[in-house]
């Protein structure tokens, strides 16, 4: 799939008028759209290129690098997507090497800023997909707390959730029934959980993050979930396996 960049241009006519002040006023605004596509690359600018070689080198030797493949394009979407069920995979996966066992992974849609091509990923394609410096972190909530988010994931419609949650929400953004590895929430359980940091503050709608307890949220750089996630694809690649997922039913609306 190939990219695309769309410019927006806007022109805004301003008109003077004089007194004891000038005073500007919009008159009218237009716009224009430019389509930037593979068309550009028939006739390409060779000064242009020139210019852009030795930075187009350094980027490309750091975004460069392939760390695993896919079996197919991975997407995130409401309420379930395959990359939003996978990066919450990733989050569970990578609890091992913080002596963590959660048992519920989440990562937001909001988190989420690209898909994931099929064949060859790079640092830069995981890079498009987690750009920011969101730390991975580790907490215990209660039953009746984790009801709670799973309720408020069922508002926005659905969020990235780790295989075993299995929610039913309404059309109207209500959490009708909440199972894990096929048993229904107990209130009075604690149940440990793994998510990133930006998530643990209650952000994105999901306040319930503010009740944890046991909280183990490291803050070094190598802690980011970009890292985690090329990590896991790196060790897949050591395994000899291609990177997958499905769509489960971890979460459905009913009509």
């Amino acid at each position: 799939m190939k990219k695309k960049t769309i410019i927006l241009t806007l022109t805004a006519v301003l008109t003077a008028t004089t007194a004891c002040t000038t005073h500007y006023t919009v008159s009218s605004v237009s716009r224009s759209r430019i389509l930037v596509d593979a068309r550009y690359d028939v006739q390409p600018d060779a000064q242009a290129a020139a210019f852009l070689a030795p930075y187009k080198h350094v980027v490309d030797s750091v975004m460069g690098p392939k760390v695993g493949r896919t079996a197919r394009y991975l997407f995130a979407q409401r309420p379930e997507g395959t990359l939003s069920n996978l990066l919450a995979d990733i989050l569970v996966w990578a609890g091992k090497d913080y002596g963590e066992q959660p048992v519920v992974g989440v990562y937001n849609m909001g988190g989420v800023r690209a898909g994931l091509p099929e064949g060859d990923i790079t640092y830069g394609d995981v890079l498009d997909v987690a750009p920011f410096e969101n730390k991975i972190c580790f907490l215990t909530l209660s039953g009746t707390d984790l009801l709670e988010l799973f309720g408020q994931i069922a508002a926005t419609g659905g969020e990235g959730v780790s295989h075993g949650v299995e929610l039913v929400i309404s059309k109207s953004g209500q959490l009708l029934s909440a199972k894990l590895n096929g048993e229904p929430i107990e209130p009075t359980r604690d149940y440990r959980l793994t998510t990133i940091d930006y998530l643990l503050q209650g952000n994105d709608k999901m306040r319930a993050f503010r009740k944890g307890r046991a909280i183990n949220s490291p803050q070094d750089e190598s802690n980011n979930s970009r890292f985690i996630i090329m990590n896991y694809f790196k060790a897949m690649t050591a395994e000899g396996k291609v990177v997958d997922a499905q769509i489960e039913g971890r979460i459905t609306v009913k009509e």
